[in-house]
């Protein structure tokens, strides 16, 4: 390595006199080590042209390697400096439903790797309720539910608010009418969350207080199965807002429309956690780095 890189030095200054000068050693001892060089590789590195050194073939390759070489050492070290600022490898268990796994999860993970990169993050999916037992039972440091929880023994962090949409398909005869109302929600073909999930919960309390009966053809526990399903089948969906990103939207032919009633169910997604997720440094880390996040892009 010491001598390739002297090598370089001496290509790039074109000359003995000015590398020896910029590395700080005699001409004679720079001789020395590019004699060394060809003797170890067994070829000739330059030919000499009056006071001028020019490369040989051989040369020229040996230059690239140590160019090689000189890029691999510097991003080499610019990683160690790297680890050596971000810490020790950590890691952290969330514990999330499926749909906040698909939809929220990975922008906020993603974010929080940028700061610390040697953070493993293990998840563990579960319904709004089994969230809070893990929590309460340490078996995951972090949890995030939609939902505000108000438990004695849990912080509850609200991350940010959301409300329910309707998605339909392109072709769906509801897409050309100027407004749409909870009543023409009465029988139309539906694919919806599954049972006891939190947010089929709320839409069997807004089917219950305006006396709807959709046609619900199917019952799926993924966000982005009844994405798919929903274009494929030609059926409506309710979904939360803050999952449906416009290029989501537009990759899968999917249109939004606002109805009031649904605007008026607004659900705050939380992050909870335990006294003792307060006491590791690496769970306070990420609820910082996810509180300000959500701040950032509200």
């Amino acid at each position: 390595m010491e001598l390739l890189d002297v090598f370089a030095v001496v290509v790039e200054q074109v000359s003995l006199n000015k590398a020896s000068q910029l590395l700080n050693i005699s001409q004679p001892a720079l001789s020395r080590k590019i004699m060394k060089l060809e003797e170890e590789l067994g070829v000739e590195l330059f030919t000499r042209k009056g006071k001028r050194l020019e490369l040989t073939k051989a040369g020229q390759i040996c230059y690239d390697h140590a160019l090689e070489l000189r890029h691999l050492e510097r991003k080499f070290k610019q990683n160690i400096q790297m680890y050596k600022a971000a810490g020790t490898h950590t890691s952290i268990t969330i514990g999330a439903s499926l749909t906040t796994l698909q939809a929220t999860l990975p922008d906020l993970v993603t974010n929080y790797l940028q700061v610390y990169p040697l953070t493993e993050i293990k998840l563990l999916t579960g319904k709004t309720h089994e969230i809070v037992t893990m929590v309460k039972e340490n078996k995951v440091d972090i949890g995030i539910v939609a939902s505000r929880i108000n438990a004695t023994s849990l912080h509850c962090e609200p991350l940010f608010d959301d409300h329910l949409c309707l998605v339909l398909p392109f072709g769906h005869p509801f897409i050309d009418r100027a407004e749409i109302t909870m009543n023409d929600l009465n029988d139309l073909p539906m694919i919806l969350f599954s049972k006891g999930t939190w947010y089929r919960i709320l839409m069997d309390e807004l089917f219950h207080r305006y006396t709807i009966f959709p046609n619900v053809q199917m019952e799926i526990d993924s966000f982005e199965a009844i994405i798919r399903l929903v274009s494929t089948c030609k059926t409506a969906t309710l979904l939360p807002k803050s999952y449906l990103r416009e290029d989501l939207l537009e990759n899968n032919e999917l249109i939004l429309r606002y109805l009031v009633e649904l605007e008026q169910t607004k659900r705050t997604t939380s992050l909870i956690y335990s006294d003792q997720a307060t006491d590791n440094p690496e769970s306070a880390k990420f609820i910082r780095q996810a509180v300000n996040y959500f701040a950032e892009h509200k």
